[in-house]
């Protein structure tokens, strides 16, 4: 027996309907899901505090002038230009024009005291020579006596003489000893010492005045074998 359909639930003829409908509803939920907004709020709240409508603060940078000092009054002074050409006198000027009433004192130049010249150059020939005390044979014994031959010219066989000269003063002391002309080996340093050693001497008279007499003294260094 052949079996058959009724046609109320025959849905194969209903078929191309539920596509279209089916197709309809798929476009709609695909339209709405575009057309949906979602807000963060946390996004929100960032977004609030960037717009705030607070007026920004400014600091006010205030400049104060500074007053410039007043520029000092300059007095108007003549210049004088001098062509070096001209000799121009170097004394004082003394303006005689004064007015009535006005007191001038007498001019009265300070004349230079007189000065006392003091030659301390030594005197080469005097009129009395200084003297060495108990004169020349007690000086030959007093340099033989203090002078010790240098060993380094004992040893080398040096000898000859030592020209020294020095200065008596007007008190009869030796200053400014010095060896004009030497011979080596120690034997200028120690004539230089011994006579820087010796007594005063009797100074030496110029016009009846004590004077610095210059003195030149030869000493002899012989050796004997």
């Amino acid at each position: 027996m052949e079996a058959k359909k009724s046609k109320n639930a025959d849905l194969e003829s209903k078929r191309s309907l539920f596509f279209q409908i089916g197709l309809i509803l798929t476009l709609i939920a695909v339209f709405m899901a575009f057309e949906y907004k979602s807000y963060d709020p946390y996004a929100a709240r960032v977004f609030i505090r960037e717009l705030d409508n607070t007026p920004d603060q400014f600091i006010e940078v205030t400049v104060q002038k500074k007053e410039l000092p007043p520029i000092p009054h300059t007095p108007n002074f003549p210049i004088t230009i001098v062509d070096n050409a001209v000799e121009v006198d170097d004394e004082p000027i003394i303006d005689v024009n004064a007015g009535d009433g006005t007191e001038i004192p007498d001019f009265q130049p300070r004349l230079p005291e007189e000065a006392t010249i003091i030659d301390n150059t030594p005197v080469t020939v005097p009129e009395f020579d200084p003297e060495f005390p108990g004169g020349l044979a007690k000086m030959a014994a007093f340099l033989s006596d203090h002078i010790k031959y240098p060993e380094m010219a004992r040893q080398t066989g040096i000898q000859g003489i030592v020209y020294l000269n020095f200065v008596v003063e007007p008190d009869g002391h030796i200053s400014n000893v010095t060896v004009l002309r030497g011979i080596g080996g120690g034997c200028d340093e120690e004539s230089v010492r011994v006579v820087q050693s010796m007594p005063n001497w009797k100074p030496g008279m110029q016009f009846n005045r004590k004077v610095r007499v210059s003195f030149n003294l030869p000493v002899r260094f012989t050796l004997y074998h």
